[in-house]
Formats: C-alpha cells, structure tokens, sequence
C-alpha cells in the first residue's frame, strides 16, 4: 500500500517529467527562456526556421562575446533549436506555401509565463483578487443551485440594489471614484489573467493534435470492415472539437469570445482603462498586456480553428485514401524485413553475395471462381414490338421544330445591314421573317453575335418570338450590337 509521503513523491515526479517543469529544471533553463521570449513574441507567434536559427546565432554570438561563454551550452543554434523541438518546446510547423515554421508549444508557453511572473510583479492577496474568487464562487453556487425560489431570491436582491443604485445616481449626480490603488490592483489581477490566455489556447490546439494522432494511429491499427471505420472516424473527424476536454471547455468559452461585437466593446473598455491616470503608473510590460488583449484573442481563436481544420482534413484523408487493412499488412511486411535484416547482418561479410528472390510467395487467397461465366446469353432476346408514331411527320414540320438555321440567320444579318458593319441585334431579329423569329432562333443570332464580337449595353430589350404552331412568347436581353462579317472575312 503506498503510503502519503510515497503517493506526494511519485506525484512529484509525474509532475517534473512534464515539459513545461522540465525546461525550468534544466541546467541552461534561463538561456532557453530568454532566447524562447527573444525570438517569439507576441506579434510572431511563429518563426521561419531558418530564421529561428539565425536569430538564436546571433544571440548566442553577443553572450559569447559579452562573456558568458562558460554558462552557454555546446553546439549550433540549429542543434540547439532541434533539441527543444526534440523534448517538446518548440513545434515545427509547414505553412501553406510550404514554409516550415517553428512555434512555441504549450508548454514552453506556460513555462515563459511561469518565468514571467517569477521575474515581474508579484501577485498580492488584495481586494481585486478576493473579490475575484468570491464573485467566482458566487456565480458558481448560482449555477449549481437548481432551487427556482433561491435563484428568484437572488435576482431580487440584484435588482433592489441596482435600483437603489440608479436612484442615488439620479439623485446626487456623482459617481463615486475609485482610489488608483485599487485601480491598480485590479489592473494586475486582469493581467495575470491574461497572461494565461496564450498558454490555454496552446493547450486546446495541441490537445486537438494528439487527439488527431491518436486517431490516425488508431485508423491504422484497425481491423474492422472498412465501412465500419469510415462511418466512425469521418464521425470523429466532423466532431474534432468536441473529443477533448480542452476542446469542450473551448468551445463554452467561445460562446463568448466569438461575438465580434463583445471583442468590439472589450476594444473600448481596453482603451478607456488605458486613458485612464492610474495607467501610466502600471509598467510598460502590463501596458501592452492590456492593449493587444484583443488581438491575443484573436491570435489564439485563429490557432485553435487552423489545428481543428488541420485536424479534420489529415483524418479525413487518411479515411479516404488508405485501408486499413492493406496498411497493416505493409506494416507487417515491413517489420519482417526489418526482423530478417537484424537477423542476417550481424552473420554476414562485407561484399558477400545476397540470394536474390526467384519466386514470389503465394497469395493467401480465400476463393476463386472455378468456371468463366458464359458470355452468350441462354437464349436470344425478344423481338423488338412494333411502335406506331401516330403518324407521318413530315420534314418540313421536323426542320421547323429544330435547331438555329445559322445559314439563313447569317443571310439575314448581311441582308438587314444593308452595307452597316454594325447592327442591332434586336432590330434586326425583329425584322425577320416568322420562319426565322422562333425561340431557338433568337439563340442561334446571339451566338453568331457572340463569335463575331459583340458589344452589350446597360439598356434592356424585348423581343416578340414565334413558334412553329404560332404560339408567341417574349424575352428580354441587354441591347448588343455585331459585325455583319467575322474579322478577315
């Protein structure tokens, strides 16, 4: 049975093989902090690699040079860059013009935030932060509590104090000030939440990472119909964010985040503070927490979506364009060449021959048809019966119901212009003889319109056509004018 003293040690040491504990433990943790905060900021959350790697050159030329040789670790900044991307601080990332880019993972995110608070303005038990956790509780033990009475209690008692509020306002006209140092207090609470922030949308996209990992190594494991898997996992992949805690609870607070106009009035509430004259007695650092708040939202919504887009189109293709099956068995064959080749090399020579394979193996196939089937039918088919038309139709009545006479369309446009290089479409439809002005025939005038170049205007047009029975029916096009003649005619 493992005792108290036994289960708080094991804790302790789950707790330092996490990522974000092991950076700060390390030897060189306070370079890795500072070239980490150095090279991603902010406004570039990702980093070029090769850029990474020259910006960390260059930084770890300056220390050198600055004295600080001795405290530095051996080897080049693209080494060193590769051994964070190795334990897990840095992500490589390719881009959608395949450029591969370097981010902070989410625990590299927390570790800087961790190193942040540690080196800056320590939190104070002050009345902002209790006042935090009280109307937390409160809103909490609201929510929890189903009791309609109680909840109705309450509601009164919040309306009675805000009128009572409203009424002192009208009657004195005098808002109360708040002392800056208040002010000031709860300034720092906000910004240490908000330092969180980026941290917490890095956990929710690589939560949705693994999720997708996770899902594809499972994809390829299986060994059910493929029918089976393509309804479940196409499932997962359309329900991608909605499969991990970090995902749910994003998606609740996105039901506040993703109102643009929320973020609009977050905007101004920003701006106000910041006028404020308290302000200019917060650290520059705390300033421009506050002021790119907005844009730090906006910075993290937009990573969660891509790693959630990213997520249900690697799943989705992999549904669509591998089987399982055969998958697993290139896994298996890949494995027992790897079991023969571990096997023969430790025996062989240098230069000695290799036994060539003269023969495949046999195929494990479960059945096969015996016979062909026969490709003439067992007896011929049914005569064809005889169908009657209802009688003769002439070639006159066939050719009236046809297509476009383009021969005689092409006459009459010649014809209409009269010597013109241009002429009215319109016009000269209306000038044609019945046989000429059918529905279809409208169609045949504008594609030799459209062939010899045709010149539209914004005025519309109508035009009477005929049918072969007499019938008429009217349409509207935009007014264009063509040449009699193509071009080199």
């Amino acid at each position: 049975m493992i005792t108290r003293v036994e289960g708080a040690y094991l804790g302790a040491v789950r707790a330092f093989q996490n990522p974000m504990l092991d950076l700060l433990h390390k030897r060189h943790a306070p370079l890795v902090v500072s070239l980490l905060s150095l090279v991603f900021t902010a406004e570039r959350p990702s980093v070029p690699v090769a850029d990474a790697h020259t910006e960390v050159a260059d930084a770890l030329d300056q220390l050198r040079a600055a004295g600080h040789g001795d405290d530095l670790p051996v080897g080049s900044a693209r080494d060193l860059c590769r051994q964070w991307a190795d334990v897990g601080w840095l992500v490589r990332h390719v881009l959608d013009d395949d450029i591969e880019v370097y981010r902070l993972s989410a625990h590299a995110v927390g570790a800087l935030e961790v190193a942040g608070r540690a080196g800056g303005t320590r939190a104070r038990v002050s009345q902002s932060r209790v006042r935090t956790v009280l109307e937390a509780v409160e809103r909490l033990a609201l929510d929890a509590d189903p009791d309609v009475m109680v909840r109705i209690a309450r509601l009164d008692t919040e309306v009675r104090r805000l009128q009572e509020e409203i009424a002192r306002l009208e009657r004195t006209g005098q808002v109360d000030e708040v002392d800056d140092e208040e002010l000031l207090e709860e300034a720092e609470t906000v910004v240490h939440l908000v330092r969180e922030l980026p941290a917490d949308f890095a956990r929710v996209a690589e939560s949705i990472k693994a999720m997708q990992r996770d899902v594809v190594t499972a994809l390829r494991q299986d060994a059910r119909p493929t029918g089976e898997v393509l309804r479940e996992y196409l499932r997962r992949g359309e329900q991608v964010m909605d499969a991990t805690p970090e995902g749910r609870a994003f998606g609740g607070a996105l039901r506040l985040l993703g109102d643009p106009q929320r973020l609009d009035e977050l905007a101004v509430q920003l701006e106000t503070v910041l006028r404020h004259r308290f302000a200019a007695r917060l650290p520059s650092a705390q300033r421009t927490d506050l002021r790119e708040l907005v844009r730090r939202i906006e910075q993290g919504l937009d990573q969660v979506f891509a790693a959630q887009r990213e997520a249900s189109y690697v799943i989705t293709a992999q549904v669509r364009n591998h089987d399982p099956l055969r998958d697993r068995q290139v896994d298996d064959l890949l494995r027992d060449v790897m079991t023969g080749m571990q096997a023969w090399l430790p025996g062989s020579r240098r230069g000695q021959a290799v036994a060539p394979l003269r023969r495949l193996p046999v195929a494990d196939v479960e059945h096969l048809r015996r016979t062909p089937d026969d490709l003439r039918p067992p007896q011929a088919p049914d005569a064809l019966p005889d169908w009657d038309d209802g009688g003769d139709v002439s070639d006159t009545d066939a050719r009236a119901w046809g297509g476009p006479r383009y021969a005689d369309l092409d006459a009459h446009l010649v014809e209409f212009a009269a010597g013109s290089p241009q002429v009215d479409l319109a016009a000269a439809f209306g000038a044609a003889p019945v046989e000429l002005r059918r529905p279809v025939d409208l169609l045949g005038l504008l594609e030799i319109a459209h062939q010899r170049g045709m010149t539209e205007s914004d005025e519309v047009v109508f035009v009477d056509a005929v049918r072969p029975d007499g019938t008429r029916r009217r349409f509207a096009f935009g007014a264009a004018t063509t040449r009699t003649r193509e071009e080199g005619a």
